[in-house]
């Protein structure tokens, strides 16, 4: 099997000693790195990735096998609510952060499992963090020989460090390139979706390739979509397509494609031909009403720093 030469690649013999002498460490590493898809085929035994969403636990499963020259549910397999591809001969699986929760709940060993790579871990969220608890609380009383990767994107891992016993932390340099940042403000009462309509058509008039756009929600895609055009393909990207309609945005297409996406493709996996993202700083977020006691999405800018 040859690996890509992504830059985490010389880094892989050391991931795997730096696991086998500590039993957990923390890996820092860039989008695009190959952090996702290289690190768990070169770990022995088997191996659970838990990825924060259904679409990155898919797309990090075909990606993996096709690597294998496999298909998904030989060596690498995956399991999100509702579906699964999996087989006797899967030796890594792919899994939802909550599926992974659950499973502890009924098998807090973890019977059979040799690592666990949390991935993404700089998207907070309540599966993630309950998860990295029951981890600790089976590796402490249950499992001690059950070894422990969290990866991020972000800087911070010391305090994640610290959560996993003061475990190592591995840092991969990656080459950056330059960006061409342009601002197209919002024309006076014009919608979120309209802006962005107009940043995407200056986005395909200004350079080769095709484009990613990311807007808050599915009514803001639909919208969009219908503003930008039909001299290009127009793909929806968000968690409540079905399956095909998501891998669709994840394949080449024959002619130049905008692909209109929620935060699902904020990171975990990458859309091939990109030539031009267009961010519209919105995002919608859960959030709770502790005086009335509801929940319920608000939309919300999104922070420079994440």
């Amino acid at each position: 099997m040859e690996l890509p030469n992504l830059p985490i690649r010389p880094l892989l013999g050391e991931i795997a000693a730096t696991l086998t002498a500590h039993g957990s460490a923390v890996l820092v590493a860039p989008p695009g790195t190959g952090k996702t898809t290289l690190v768990p085929l070169a770990l022995e035994g088997r191996v659970v990735v838990a990825e924060p969403r259904r679409l990155a636990a898919r797309a990090a499963a075909a990606r993996m096998a096709s690597l294998l020259g496999e298909p998904v549910g030989q060596t690498v397999g995956y399991s999100v609510r509702g579906d699964r591809k999996t087989s006797e001969n899967t030796r890594i699986e792919v899994v939802t952060s909550g599926l992974l929760v659950r499973r502890l709940q009924h098998d807090p060993e973890l019977a059979g499992v040799g690592t666990v790579l949390l991935d993404e871990c700089h998207e907070r969220h309540l599966d993630a963090d309950l998860l990295l608890a029951l981890l600790l609380d089976a590796r402490e009383g249950l499992r001690p020989d059950l070894r422990l990767l969290a990866t991020s994107a972000t800087v911070a891992a010391d305090r994640l460090a610290q959560l996993l016993g003061d475990a190592p932390v591995i840092r991969v340099d990656a080459r950056t390139f330059p960006v061409d940042v342009a601002h197209v403000p919002p024309a006076r009462k014009e919608r979120v979706e309209a802006t962005v309509a107009r940043a995407i058509r200056q986005a395909l008039s200004e350079v080769d390739g095709d484009v990613l756009a990311f807007l808050p929600g599915v009514a803001e895609i639909r919208r969009c979509a219908a503003l930008v055009g039909d001299d290009v393909d127009v793909l929806p990207l968000h968690g409540r397509l079905a399956a095909t309609a998501q891998d669709d945005a994840l394949r080449p297409g024959r002619r130049r494609r905008v692909v209109l996406a929620t935060a699902i493709a904020e990171s975990s996996l990458t859309v091939p031909g990109v030539r031009a993202v267009v961010d519209s700083g919105l995002s919608r977020v859960p959030r709770v009403d502790h005086r009335r006691g509801l929940s319920g999405l608000a939309t919300v800018r999104v922070s420079a720093a994440v």
